[in-house]
């Protein structure tokens, strides 16, 4: 993935069997829970390259979230704040080797970032 694609959307469900059933049915998605991720059933479309997440429902996180690939989470971070966006959750690590944020753009969109390190970048490069 290159700065600014789309890495997947994350769908909150207040239950994740049930949406990881209704998921699975309605789009034939595959839904599995990654090692080290439990509770974060990860998504992948039928075409093999679009997927997400269903999450937990939660107070200000009740409809589908977009998560957008970037260089560097702490220069993006940045230019969010200069252009009149907010930082919602600070960057954290997902992994020894990636990251993920939360911004919100003027409007009160909020979109997720995440960031990988640039060896693993490299490395996973067609």
């Amino acid at each position: 993935m290159a700065h600014g694609d789309i890495t997947h959307l994350e769908i909150p469900v207040s239950d994740l069997a049930a949406g990881t059933r209704f998921y699975g049915s309605v789009f034939g998605w595959r839904i599995e829970e990654a090692p080290g991720f439990e509770g974060y059933p990860m998504w992948q479309a039928p075409n093999g390259i679009s997927g997400g997440a269903l999450t937990s429902r939660e107070d200000g996180f009740a409809q589908p979230r977009s998560v957008v690939e970037v260089d560097s989470i702490d220069d993006t971070l940045a230019v969010v704040e200069s252009h009149g966006g907010r930082v919602v959750a600070a960057k954290a690590p997902i992994s020894e080797t990636s990251s993920w944020a939360l911004v919100a753009d003027p409007d009160g969109n909020v979109l997720g970032l995440y960031e990988e390190s640039p060896e693993d970048r490299d490395a996973s490069a067609p």
